[in-house]
This record gives C-alpha cells, structure tokens and sequence, in this order.
C-alpha cells in the first residue's frame, strides 16, 4: 500500500519541476490540481511564476487540464481565466483521471499528474498509471477534511523517506 502513497517526484513547488525532463521521460500531458497546487485555496488569484510556468508548459508542447475536487463553477472559473480545459470527477476515483486522460488524449503511461495531496492526487494518480509529482502546498489555507488528513500525511512521507522512496527533485 506504501508503493501506491509514493509519489514519483517530490518538489517544492510547481515551479521546481523541469518540463524538460517530464519531455525527456515521454510525458505528453499534465494534469493539475487547483487548490494549494496551482493556486492558494479559495482564492482565484494566480501568481505571475506560476502563470508563466503553466504557459511555458503549453507553449513547450504539453497537453494541459485542470482536475480537482473543488466545486463546479470555481473550476471553471479558473479554467477559464488559464484557458486550461477542466475534465470532471472525484479523485482519487479511477474515472477522474480517465476523465482526465480523455481531455488529454494521452494514455496513462505519458501523462503526470501534479497536486499538494497524498491521498488524492498521488494515490489516484498512481492507481491510474500516471506520472506522480507532489508539490508542498501553497498555502496553510486549506478545506477542514484536508487540514485533518495533513497529519497522516507527515507520517507517510517519513516512512517514504526512511525507505528510501522519496525521490526529492
């Protein structure tokens, strides 16, 4: 069950992955989290970094989607504001990332995923196949449930560590 928490790259920030080297392990597409990810939680305000970064993305080739669990309107309201399709679900639910994927039309083995969470980016984006990247979260800021899951994910990411399985980019 470890295996399945672990993600395949562990960075800083969004800012801190290499889209070279996502290109150079043949990953095509990239599917986004919002909250503590792409954006401080609840709010619509992106950073001019994180806008570059993500324009560098689409400009380098990328296929690029917005997933996450956050309610319909904000996500459309910043898909529309990144002109960054969305795809639909609940994660870690399988069908949210084949949601994903169908946005993308790219297949699991050639697409990542990057979020702040464990439990739902990571262990739905590994169940799917797909490339994992996990990112510190933005913010503090975040939904009651998420805060309460942070502690559980401290301990999986200090067992992650002492096995040896957190590859820090």
């Amino acid at each position: 069950m470890l295996s399945k928490l672990c993600p395949k790259l562990y960075v800083d920030s969004l800012h801190d992955i290499q889209l070279s080297h996502l290109k150079d392990i043949g990953i095509k597409g990239i599917v986004f989290d919002i909250d503590n990810t792409v954006t401080m939680w609840g709010s619509n305000e992106i950073s001019p970094i994180t806008l570059k970064w993500l324009e560098d993305a689409k400009a380098s080739g990328f296929s690029v989607c917005l997933l996450s669990n956050n309610r319909r309107t904000r996500i459309e309201d910043i898909s529309r504001m990144l002109d960054i399709p969305s795809a639909k679900g609940f994660k870690p639910f399988s069908a949210a990332f084949r949601s994903a994927l169908a946005v993308l039309g790219t297949s699991p083995e050639e697409t990542a995923i990057i979020g702040d969470q464990i439990f739902t980016d990571i262990l739905g984006g590994n169940r799917a196949g797909l490339y994992t990247i996990l990112v510190q979260p933005v913010s503090t800021k975040e939904f009651v449930t998420t805060r309460l899951l942070r502690g559980l994910e401290r301990i999986v990411l200090k067992r992650l560590a002492c096995h040896g399985l957190l590859n820090r980019g």
